[in-house]
């Protein structure tokens, strides 16, 4: 791929380069920092997305943003060999008109699994183009799964003869089940753990970013509490949960790029 730029895209009477900073994430580096961290072996990169959507009266919009954004330089610390796109905001909410779903509240921003997939494309192709050999999709919304498989399979089929494969993580989205076995575990049931800004989710950014919740923001009645877009009882979340669930989610995701990797 390299042979095919003009001589100072190949880095020749380009700067040395300074090594990777602290961060993973590749806008956060320089094209000659991408380059020869690819040459280095960093052949695998982690594509997240998130989504901006309403999580009841006590939890930010970007909630799905931060959290995938978190966990994506977190399995990328882990896989050793991996490097960080920008967090994909934009995700499928469902019908957009009528709007229903969370694109009934004020700020939630849809698109559909058309739009969403496109943008996945072409974020895959760049990243190929680049010299990456594992693409790993990571959607944190669970409306994101479906589109994000599809294109995956598509893709490998497309790129099988080169060696370029793009991997759906869904065993990060899948081990939102291991969390909710801990979370009954903890004396908790389905109904008060709930399936969206419930307990799990709220933990979760309480422990990596807290100024993202505000739980006094709940009514006293936690039956009040879906009527403003949350369920289950988020009051009892806490950063302590959320920090012994995430690892759940994420050593799901690991393993999975692991053994797409033959490791």
């Amino acid at each position: 791929l390299l042979g095919a730029l003009p001589a100072a895209a190949t880095g020749q009477g380009a700067p040395a380069p300074r090594g990777l900073p602290g961060s993973l994430d590749i806008a956060d580096m320089t094209w000659i920092e991408v380059r020869d961290a690819i040459a280095a072996g960093r052949r695998t990169v982690i594509v997240p997305s998130g989504g901006v959507e309403q999580n009841g009266p006590h939890m930010i919009l970007g909630k799905h943003d931060h959290i995938v954004r978190y966990a994506a330089q977190r399995i990328a610390g882990e896989l050793g060999d991996a490097l960080v796109v920008p967090v994909l905001p934009f995700a499928p909410q469902g019908r957009l008109d009528p709007p229903e779903g969370n694109l009934r509240f004020p700020g939630t921003i849809g698109v559909t699994d058309e739009a969403f997939a496109a943008m996945l494309e072409g974020i895959a192709r760049s990243m190929r183009a680049t010299g990456f050999r594992l693409i790993c999709l990571l959607a944190e919304n669970g409306a994101s799964q479906r589109p994000q498989s599809a294109l995956a399979a598509r893709l490998t089929a497309e790129w099988r003869r080169e060696g370029t494969r793009v991997l759906a993580v869904d065993r990060w989205y899948a081990a939102i089940a291991e969390q909710d076995a801990w979370l009954r575990g903890q004396g908790e049931t389905e109904a008060s753990i709930g399936t969206h800004a419930g307990i799990g989710d709220t933990s979760e950014l309480m422990a990596i970013h807290p100024p993202g919740v505000d739980l006094s923001r709940l009514p006293a009645r936690r039956e009040e509490v879906a009527a403003l877009g949350a369920s289950g009882d988020p009051a009892r979340a806490s950063a302590a949960r959320g920090e012994a669930m995430l690892p759940m989610r994420i050593a799901a995701a690991v393993a999975q790029i692991r053994a797409a990797q033959g490791r």
